[in-house]
C-alpha cells in the first residue's frame, strides 16, 4: 500500500493534525528504515521522538512533508501549510533576515505588502527585532535558528516538523531556543513533531515522548509528560523531571537490543 494524503483542515479541532498509520519505508537498495509506525498528533500536542542514530526519525519527517513517499501505510496531514525546521537554518546568504523570513510566503504567492507584514510580525515574535536588515554572516547560530523559525511562522502552520534544529548550537543557546520554541507552541497552538537525541530536551519541550527502536525503526515506548506549561528552566533540576528522563533512557537503551 502506498502513502496517501488525507488533508486535515487548518481549523480541525477533533481529529488528528498529523497521523501515521502502519507506515513503513524500504529504500530501493533494500534498506528497511521504518517498520509499522502508527501514532497521531492533535493541535496543542508537542510530541518528540528519540531513538538511536539511523533508526528512521528524520525519515518519518520527510515522509510527513512529502519529501519521501512511504512504501506502505498511510500518512494524514495538510501539506499546504506545513512548517518544517531543518537541522541547519538554511538561510540564503545573499538575503537579509527580512527577505529570508519572507521567502516561504513569497513562494506561496502572498502579496508583497502582506508578506512583509507577516515577516515583520514573525521577526518580532522570535525576538529578532532590530536585526531585519542583517545578513546571515553577521548572526550567531542561535539567531540563525530564530530566523528559520520566523520564516516558517509566516504561514501560521497548524503542524510544525522539527528535525534536530538545535543540535549544532551550544548548550546555553540550546536551552534558550527550547524556551523560545515552547513559548511559540503555547502562543500558536500548533501540532509539533520534534526530533532530538537529547532526552532532557525531549522532556522539557513535550507533552509526549516516543522512543524508536534501532533500524528498522518502530515505536517501542511512549511517555506522557505531566508538567504544565509554561515550563521554567529550573524544571530541569526537578526530581520528577530526572526520574522521567531516567525512564526514557532505560527504554532507549532497550531499543538498541
Amino acid at each position: 500500500m502506498t502513502t496517501t494524503e488525507a488533508p486535515v483542515g487548518a481549523h480541525e479541532t477533533t481529529g488528528p493534525a498529523l497521523a501515521f498509520d502502519h507506515t513503513k519505508m524500504v529504500f530501493p537498495d533494500g534498506t528497511e528504515a521504518v517498520r509499522d509506525v502508527s501514532f497521531e498528533i492533535r493541535r496543542g500536542e508537542f510530541v518528540t521522538i528519540v531513538g538511536p542514530s539511523g533508526c528512521g526519525k528524520s525519515t518519518l519527517l520527510k515522509i510527513a512533508s512529502g519529501l519521501l513517499e512511504a512504501t506502505g501505510g498511510r500518512v494524514a496531514v495538510d501539506r499546504d501549510r506545513l512548517g518544517y525546521v531543518f537541522q541547519d537554518a538554511t538561510l540564503l546568504p545573499w538575503r537579509n533576515v527580512l527577505s529570508n523570513v519572507e521567502l516561504i510566503a513569497e513562494l506561496h504567492g502572498i502579496e508583497k505588502t502582506e508578506r512583509r507584514r507577516l515577516a515583520l510580525e514573525a521577526i518580532e515574535t522570535v525576538g529578532l527585532t532590530g536585526f531585519a536588515n542583517h545578513y546571515p554572516r553577521s548572526l550567531s547560530g542561535g539567531m540563525k535558528m530564530r530566523a528559520s523559525l520566523a520564516r516558517t511562522l509566516t504561514l501560521k502552520p497548524p503542524v510544525f516538523l522539527f528535525d534536530e534544529p538545535f543540535g549544532a548550537v551550544d548548550e546555553i543557546t540550546r536551552e534558550h531556543l527550547n524556551e523560545e520554541t515552547q513559548r511559540l507552541f503555547q502562543q500558536e497552538g500548533f501540532a509539533g513533531l520534534f526530533i532530538t537525541h537529547s532526552i532532557s530536551e525531549a522532556v522539557f519541550m513535550s507533552t509526549r515522548v516516543l522512543v524508536m527502536s534501532a533500524r528498522p525503526g518502530t515505536i517501542v515506548a511512549e511517555f506522557d509528560v505531566p508538567f504544565d506549561y509554561p515550563r521554567n528552566p529550573e524544571l530541569r533540576f526537578d526530581p520528577e523531571f530526572a526520574r522521567l528522563c531516567g525512564d526514557i533512557s532505560l527504554a532507549l537503551r532497550g531499543s538498541h537490543s
